[in-house]
């Protein structure tokens, strides 16, 4: 396991060196930070993993058999909050990943080694921009297994305020506008 901390000021690397095999201490910017933590594994395969999210115990065997016939995939995810609308979040967020083949970072996205081409170092939409890329080498493995991950943002921001805001930036990114601006919108809503 390698942790690769952007920078945090609440002590997550200092906790993580006794329960990682190595801790990488990064500049911000996911697509930075988990394209430094490839480069530090040494596996065949790769998954990667925010911080807020928890993997099921059968994972690495389920990651196993899915990298057998596909170059890589995600599951599915639950959101751990308490409003009614996070179960629906969940289940439009699997189902529209299922059709479109476009994974995000909170379904934890898993690849082959030899088949990762890195995730373009912009400041979002970088899952969106890798799940492109890698469609061109065939579609993901949806797996049915969930990844449980914390619906505080979502909360924190307003479950139908945050929908539409990540629906916004998903159709603003589509249109063209530059992911600089989209990163300055999404820190906003926080």
């Amino acid at each position: 396991m390698i942790v690769a901390d952007g920078g945090s000021g609440d002590g997550t690397a200092e906790l993580a060196v006794p329960l990682a095999d190595k801790v990488l201490r990064l500049s911000r910017g996911r697509a930075v930070q988990m394209n430094a933590g490839a480069r530090a594994a040494r596996g065949e395969a790769l998954v990667f993993l925010h911080a807020d999210t928890r993997l099921p115990a059968d994972a690495p065997q389920l990651v196993g058999e899915a990298l057998k016939t596909h170059a890589w995939g995600r599951f599915d995810v639950t959101l751990d909050g308490r409003h009614p609308l996070l179960g629906v979040v969940a289940c439009t967020m699997n189902l529209r990943s299922r059709l479109s083949g476009i994974a995000t970072g909170d379904q934890a996205i898993f690849v082959r080694r030899a088949d990762f081409p890195g995730f373009p170092e912009i400041p979002l939409m970088e899952d969106i921009a890798f799940s492109r890329a890698m469609k061109r080498l065939g579609p993901p493995a949806c797996l049915r297994a969930r990844v449980r991950t914390s619906a505080r943002r979502w909360e924190a921001g307003g479950v139908l305020r945050t929908i539409v805001l990540m629906w916004r930036l998903r159709l603003l990114y589509a249109l063209g506008t530059p992911p600089e601006r989209l990163a300055r919108l999404y820190a906003d809503h926080r």
